[in-house]
């Protein structure tokens, strides 16, 4: 576990002594946890529609996830995207890895820390993402924040760097409907909305858990809103 944790930190501060040349980005898509399941198994379907003044896309995420260890869960997917022709096709694959570097209750708060490998299909551009996952319970409510560092490179796209910015803030009403706020941020956005979650739990660790968001952009550069959908079945 000392190698794992040792790799995971370092490579987080390479990038993050790298020069800095930020690129901007939509930074609306899951707020991650930093907690990790022992033997969880997982699939995943991630939806997005943004809609702004100039463009309406639609996005859609498809993944299978296992733990490896107590601490470290590795999840593949696949991505497909909504064109400017309204044609829907690929758009791209992903390796993410989340190691959990603090067991839940184990310290004042619960680190984790995430690693993603992207590639975009049919054209040789990728993307690296890297950053800190940061979870803190008060009574009935969670806190929940996610700081990361993007780089991208490719033969259509320049090197770049954009950093982005997640938090959640929940209430633990009841464990199928529990409410909260989601702030992003990016390289010119500011977003902000209201956001529904649960989970039905079933025999064992079989669970089924939903998230639901509406975040609208504060830039004042016109209509920017994002309505994101995460469906995830763990057994």
């Amino acid at each position: 576990m000392n190698i794992l944790r040792l790799i995971f930190i370092l490579g987080l501060s390479l990038l993050g002594f790298a020069e800095q040349v930020w690129a901007d980005g939509n930074p609306v898509d899951k707020v991650y946890h930093p907690r990790v399941v022992a033997n969880e198994r997982k699939f995943e379907w991630r939806f997005a529609s943004r809609q702004t003044s100039e463009e309406n896309v639609l996005a859609q995420r498809f993944a299978y996830g296992q733990a490896l260890t107590e601490y470290l869960i590795v999840e593949a997917y696949i991505s497909g995207e909504r064109d400017e022709t309204d044609d829907y096709g690929l758009q791209g694959y992903e390796l993410e890895a989340r190691y959990m570097l603090t067991e839940q209750g184990q310290y004042w708060a619960d680190w984790g820390v995430l690693v993603e490998f992207e590639k975009q299909h049919d054209e040789g551009n990728y993307e690296i993402t890297t950053g800190l996952l940061f979870e803190k319970e008060f009574t009935h409510t969670s806190l929940t924040m996610n700081a990361l560092l993007v780089y991208e490179w490719g033969d259509s796209i320049d090197k770049e760097y954009e950093t982005e910015f997640r938090l959640q803030y929940r209430y633990r009403f009841m464990p199928e409907v529990q409410p909260a706020i989601e702030i992003y941020t990016g390289e010119d956005f500011v977003g902000i909305g209201p956001a529904f979650m649960g989970v039905h739990r079933y025999e064992g660790i079989k669970q089924l858990k939903w998230e639901l968001a509406f975040i609208s952009g504060l830039n004042g550069k016109g209509k920017d809103h994002t309505l994101r959908f995460a469906l995830e079945y763990d057994f």
